[in-house]
């Protein structure tokens, strides 16, 4: 047994797959043995890379022939020759990945994992630069796991990530691969110190450039650091929710290209909606959570901004406007309002307790009870705009309370006020 498996076996971790690295040619036959002795399925066999993989008890059990690899410098492909199972160990990315346990569960560490796993440590099984040029999504894992389990990076990986950011990004490594990457850094237990190492060994410029342009960009007022560090000091304050520390992550990229001399960011809610839609396609997030966080972008301040003499319609249009992200919304606020120095933090408190009254609202003013059916027969008129500007209006008379949700009033009103 080798890899993750060992490593959290070691820290008390569970880990749901097992892999099992075969000295020569008799991986292959291993797994289908294995396979017969639990009752599972014939495992899938790829006999080109001597792989298998037997889905078992709910895990995958995958069988592997010790190898050594070598790469081209434009590839993160390797080529592939038998080797011991020392040698095998040596090409793994860190030492605390390059632990192998019999099974009975005897430990054998040749380049010493276990010390390392004492001492809280990431460190290449060969030098840095090697091992990350062979593999450069290596990079990406080291801060990964480094945010994930609490470690410290060996004194040469900073360096050598800087050296080899360039191999970081597409065609060498994939999208999928950084897209995977990103998102378990940023629900690990420490997403704030992961963004911090992607910033130390030069990544973040190369995968997030509209993020790492806050550097330098000076903020006054409330805040305490500049749009980078605040962006920093949001994210570590959000619950592990993806989409709500996308959020965070993006909220003020449109500060930097609405910056003006006096310290104001004139519409970064809006420019930043729209770079982070194009940042988010860039690294090939979903639609729905690209349409989610970037409508959380620009109507992140709207919850900052609140007062207690809001009318009952402001809070009834923000709700509207914010749909299935509303608490996502309170949640990004109260992280943004933590990492400034904004007065009142508890008007996030009292503005749930008023969206949750009006979502309560029985009948709810939230939406309408006509369509533009009704409003062209009440009218006379053809489908166009004009259907659409009137169905408006009386949306807004609706939220703001001047009309009641009653279908047959605003049928009546719609006849007595052509005006409208």
């Amino acid at each position: 047994m080798v890899g993750g498996y060992v490593r959290d076996a070691l820290l008390g971790r569970q880990h749901p797959d097992l892999d099992v690295v075969v000295e020569g040619p008799r991986s292959l036959e291993l797994a289908e043995r294995f396979a017969r002795l639990v009752g599972a399925r014939r495992p899938a066999l790829f006999p080109r890379f001597g792989t298998a993989q037997v889905t078992w008890d709910g895990r995958m059990v995958e069988f592997v022939s010790a190898r050594a690899e070598s790469y081209a410098p434009t590839s993160r492909k390797p080529r592939v020759r038998p080797a011991t199972l020392e040698e095998d160990l040596l090409r793994r990315d860190f030492t605390v990945n390059a632990m192998l346990a019999d099974l009975e569960g005897h430990l054998h560490d040749p380049l010493g994992g276990w010390k390392d796993l004492e001492r809280r440590l990431l460190r290449t099984p060969r030098p840095a630069e090697q091992t990350f040029s062979d593999d450069p999504l290596r990079m990406l894992r080291a801060i990964r796991f480094a945010a994930q389990l609490g470690f410290e990076l060996d004194r040469p990986l900073l360096p050598a990530m800087r050296r080899l950011r360039d191999r970081a990004r597409p065609p060498v490594l994939s999208v999928e691969r950084i897209n995977e990457e990103l998102r378990k850094m940023l629900l690990s237990p420490r997403p704030r110190r992961a963004l911090e190492l992607l910033d130390e060994g030069g990544l973040m410029e190369t995968l997030l450039p509209e993020v790492f342009a806050g550097h330098g960009v000076a903020q006054g007022h409330y805040h305490r650091w500049d749009v980078f560090g605040h962006t920093l000091e949001t994210v570590a304050r959000t619950p592990p929710d993806l989409v709500v520390r996308l959020a965070a992550l993006f909220h003020d990229v449109g500060k930097p290209v609405t910056a003006t001399p006096d310290g104001a960011f004139h519409g970064h809610d809006r420019v930043g909606a729209e770079l982070t839609r194009a940042a988010m396609a860039r690294l090939r997030f979903s639609n729905a959570e690209i349409e989610r966080v970037e409508r959380m972008v620009r109507l992140h301040l709207r919850p900052v901004f609140y007062r207690s003499d809001w009318g009952d319609g402001a809070v009834r249009r923000l709700a509207r406007d914010a749909g299935d992200v509303l608490w996502r919304l309170l949640d990004l606020a109260r992280a943004d309002i933590a990492a400034s120095a904004y007065p009142h933090p508890e008007k996030i408190d009292e503005l749930e307790a008023r969206l949750r009254a009006v979502l309560a609202e029985q009948p709810s003013r939230m939406r309408i009870p006509v369509d533009g059916r009704d409003i062209m027969r009440a009218r006379g008129l053809r489908p166009g705009p004009e259907v659409g500007r009137i169905k408006a209006r009386l949306e807004e008379l609706v939220l703001d309370g001047a009309l009641p949700p009653d279908r047959e009033a605003l049928l009546a009103y719609l006849a007595g006020h052509p005006e409208l």
